[in-house]
């Protein structure tokens, strides 16, 4: 990778390759280049063209000797050849020689012992002001003595032949583990640099005893750690944020034998319908330095309308971890103590929050059961159920069994509490129902994490096959029983056998589970 580095620039005439530059460099850069503009706050805000958010159909893995007989192939794990792969890397390639170019040299993982180096090169610098502000930054005597084990090439601007490439249109993301190259083209969208360390991680820390996981995760200050299992738009970002806890990270982590890691050295959240008032942490990590990423700003002032929805719904807001306050830097604590899985129901069905025994919890981890929310990926429009298993499908690069083995292990290892969470809908369904109440979530995260939640007594979901509680402070005891919040009882009945029978239909995919983690599931006649 090195010496194709030096060959471009060997070849270029009047271009330059920038490596490492500053933040505030990087924003001269995108500013003077028309990459983007300034909000109000000091952030850069870009636009991202017609891909607002993942391209999963567009994502392919190099089929190599050395992978081939570990990656669970399938619709999100698209093979390509070597060959396929080689000639597209030989076109961008051409196309960088006469650009400007940016570097980032940094790594995937808080955690010396399990961190990854890895190179970023750019097109635009602000995807390089990005993968800055994302990965963890190293100090100069690291930066020093860095050598790359991975390296992503994003050049948005080259757009592949899907009949000449084998791509499945102008878009591609493609990982080579034996080259141990990224090949980014045809989208803008800079999620998808960050998404595909992350898968590169989740194929590689299992071999090494690792458990990488799509959650967030916070500790208390008596050290006492959570993790938030889900997947974009249930809230893992949010309720991370919590001001009386301190921020490990807000999307990927590592659970090894020490405990837990942060994969990144940055947050990328949700910003659509954004307050100072509900979520004052994230409001005020909007300034010099943060990236927003296709949210309308007031053209006269450069105010954001973080509730416009006129670009996408996947607005966002990219910002390093210590605008956090209090952040735990470096991102590493102890074994969690709580672990919560966060469902956005659309169904409106689920509890708000239930208990869960190791099985259902393993149960429940590979269901991966949410709510697509509009605009997370490309052709999402409205709220759509899907199950997402591990709660992070689309980058999970091995079989599923693997993670959930892991988390059962770790289960009975440290003695964690697990909770299933519906941030999605009450008193209906989607259309009908609302949202369910940001203060109530909070108040039922609080219980299960301080343990108050166990005060209360619990009862039988006979449909789902959950426990929940009956009385927590600062919510309703109507809303902790969903039935109870349904107008129409038969409909929710109906809607909620609909649901428990989608659960069953879909864990017949998996295959070696044992008969216990199959019970715990919904209570139907399959």
């Amino acid at each position: 990778m090195d010496r194709m580095c030096a060959m471009i620039m060997q070849n270029r005439a009047t271009k330059e390759v920038h490596h490492n530059l500053s933040v505030s460099q990087l924003v001269e850069k995108a500013l003077e280049r028309n990459e983007g503009t300034l909000a109000s706050t000091g952030a850069l805000c870009a636009l991202t063209g017609k891909y607002t958010g993942r391209s999963p159909k567009d994502k392919f893995i190099v089929d190599e000797p050395s992978v081939t007989e570990h990656i669970a192939w399938g619709n999100v794990n698209q093979p390509i050849s070597e060959e396929v792969f080689d000639k597209l890397h030989a076109k961008v390639q051409l196309y960088m020689v006469d650009k400007e170019l940016f570097v980032f040299d940094g790594y995937a993982g808080a955690d010396p012992a399990y961190r990854l180096p890895i190179r970023v090169i750019n097109e635009y610098a602000w995807h390089n002001l990005f993968v800055h502000q994302l990965f963890v930054r190293p100090t100069e005597s690291e930066l020093a003595a860095h050598i790359p084990e991975f390296t992503v090439i994003s050049m948005p601007g080259f757009k592949s032949n899907p009949i000449l490439d084998g791509t499945n249109s102008e878009a591609f993301i493609c990982v080579s583990f034996d080259k141990k190259i990224v090949l980014i083209g045809g989208t803008e969208y800079a999620g998808e640099m960050k998404k595909s360390i992350f898968s590169i991680l989740n194929y590689l820390l299992p071999f090494n005893q690792v458990m990488p996981m799509h959650c967030s995760a916070n500790v208390g200050t008596k050290g006492d750690t959570a993790l938030f299992f889900g997947l974009s738009g249930t809230g893992k970002t949010t309720l991370s944020a919590d001001p009386n806890r301190h921020l490990i990270g807000d999307d990927e982590h590592g659970w090894s034998n020490q405990g837990v890691f942060n994969f990144e050295g940055g947050c990328y959240a949700k910003c659509i319908g954004l307050s100072e008032e509900k979520e004052p942490q994230i409001w005020q990590a909007i300034r010099h330095g943060a990236v927003l990423e296709n949210v309308v700003l007031d053209a006269e002032t450069g105010v954001a309308d973080y509730n416009s929805n006129a670009l996408t719904e996947n607005t966002r807001a990219a910002y390093p971890i210590d605008y956090i306050d209090g952040a735990m830097i470096p991102g590493v604590a102890g074994h969690p103590n709580v672990i919560i899985f966060l469902t956005a129901d659309a169904f409106g069905v689920l509890p708000p929050i239930s208990r869960l025994t190791k099985e259902q919890a393993m149960y429940h981890f590979l269901s991966g059961y949410t709510s697509k929310l509009a605009g997370t990926e490309r052709g999402v429009t409205e709220p759509e159920a899907t199950f997402s298993t591990c709660f992070g499908s689309p980058f999970l690069p091995l079989n599923p069994n693997v993670y959930a083995n892991m988390l059962g292990e770790k289960i009975d290892q440290h003695g964690a509490r697990v909770y299933l969470v519906n941030t999605g809908w009450t008193g209906g369904p989607y259309g009908i129902g609302k949202r369910m109440s940001l203060a109530y979530t909070r108040a039922m995260v609080s219980a299960a994490i301080d343990g108050s939640i166990e005060n209360s007594s619990f009862v039988h979901d006979p449909i789902f096959n959950l426990s929940c509680p009956t009385q927590i402070t600062g919510v309703p005891a109507e809303v902790l029983i969903p039935q109870n919040t349904w107008e129409d009882k038969q409909a929710y009945c109906d809607k909620a056998m609909d649901l428990a029978k989608r659960f069953v239909d879909n864990f017949k995919k998996f295959t070696h589970v044992n008969d216990e983690i199959v019970a715990a599931g919904p209570n139907i006649v399959a």
